[in-house]
């Protein structure tokens, strides 16, 4: 299965510090070597703004590769998502003003036409427009990253 990482789960690797947890990132390079993980285009973009790490900036440039551009697949169903009425607030005002990225209904999008899944901190809240309630009701698995690594059956 490809896993599509969001911006959020980036960010938590930034507290797996390399020389602390080699192990670790030993996996998750091997997984990104075999295609494992993916993400978009977008979510680099968030990154540039989001990322204070100086380790976690370093890995970035150096896996550019899995940061892909949306297929014109992945942009149609990006449409799909906006055409429900309620997931428009995916977007904010705020962000709507200053022109920032918006990474989410691209990670969205990767992993339903790839069959993937989603790998977000976000979580499911009642009502509300996040990943979790939108993969939800496009049915695309959704987890966080301790659930990825239990997935993966790694331990440390």
């Amino acid at each position: 299965m490809i896993y599509v990482f969001d911006t959020s789960s980036f960010i938590v690797l930034g507290h797996y510090f390399p020389n602390q947890f080699p192990t670790f990132w030993k996996y998750f390079s091997e997984a990104v070597d075999a295609g494992k993980i993916v993400s978009t285009r977008e979510v680099a973009k968030e990154l540039e703004h989001d990322v204070t790490r100086e380790h976690l900036q370093q890995w970035i440039k150096a896996n550019r590769a899995i940061f892909q551009t949306p297929t014109p697949e992945e942009t149609l169903f990006v449409s799909k998502i906006f055409s429900v009425r309620h997931f428009q607030q995916l977007i904010n005002e705020r962000q709507r003003l200053k022109g920032t990225p918006v990474a989410d209904p691209f990670v969205i999008a990767a992993a339903k036409i790839r069959h993937g899944c989603v790998v977000t901190e976000e979580t499911f809240k009642e009502n509300a427009a996040r990943i979790p309630n939108i993969c939800m009701h496009f049915q695309i698995p959704c987890v966080n990253l301790e659930n990825f690594m239990l997935q993966q059956n790694w331990t440390f």
